[in-house]
């Protein structure tokens, strides 16, 4: 097995995506954002189950894999329509906390070069009180961020479906191979034929 081969390409990609994937769980958790989390959850156990697939040769794991390849760019697609403000979905609303939270993206208040500041409400000194947060002087406005995240997650996604599909095709090619009989050679010697 060479180094460049389809299955090889897959784990590392495999790989890739749970890094990235972990990453984003850990933002998401950070913000409150049911959603995501969910969604995340759901992505690294499918991940880890393409990687054991394609490490012990199970195609069928690989394909459940592929498909949900699929289901993740759809979702990825959903997240950047929903910070763009696409239609009728708007980034201020409360969806991907399930409506429970006034929660936002972490990104929103931390993101690179944001100046954060509380403002308290007048006659109200309490520690456990709502305060106001200004946010300025941010280099990246949260939802390119988010944004950016959900298109790294899609362009991975493209790849891993690319080097998956290789892996399966090279593993039913060296299936057949060994099953096909028609491809051994017959030997004759003094009117015998060997197989």
């Amino acid at each position: 097995m060479g180094c460049c081969s389809g299955r090889c390409t897959l784990i590392f990609l495999c790989t890739i995506q749970l890094l990235v994937a972990l990453e984003r769980q850990v933002f998401d958790f950070l913000g409150y954002q049911w959603a995501p989390i969910l969604a995340n959850f759901f992505h690294i156990i499918i991940v880890i189950l393409g990687l054991f697939g394609t490490i012990q040769y199970r195609p069928r794991y690989i394909v459940v894999y592929t498909v949900w390849m699929a289901l993740w760019v759809a979702w990825n697609v959903f997240i950047i329509c929903y910070y763009l403000d696409v239609g009728d979905l708007t980034k201020d609303s409360d969806l991907l906390t399930f409506n429970i939270s006034a929660h936002h993206s972490w990104w929103r208040e931390h993101g690179p070069g944001c100046v954060r500041r509380e403002m308290t409400q007048p006659g109200v000194g309490t520690v456990d009180s709502q305060s106001y947060i200004s946010v300025m002087g941010c280099l990246m406005e949260y939802q390119y961020i988010e944004v950016l995240h959900s298109g790294t997650q899609i362009l991975i996604a493209v790849y891993v479906n690319r080097a998956a599909a290789d892996a399966v095709i090279s593993h039913g090619n060296k299936m057949a191979a060994l099953t096909d009989t028609t491809t051994v050679p017959e030997c004759t010697a003094a009117g015998q034929t060997f197989l």
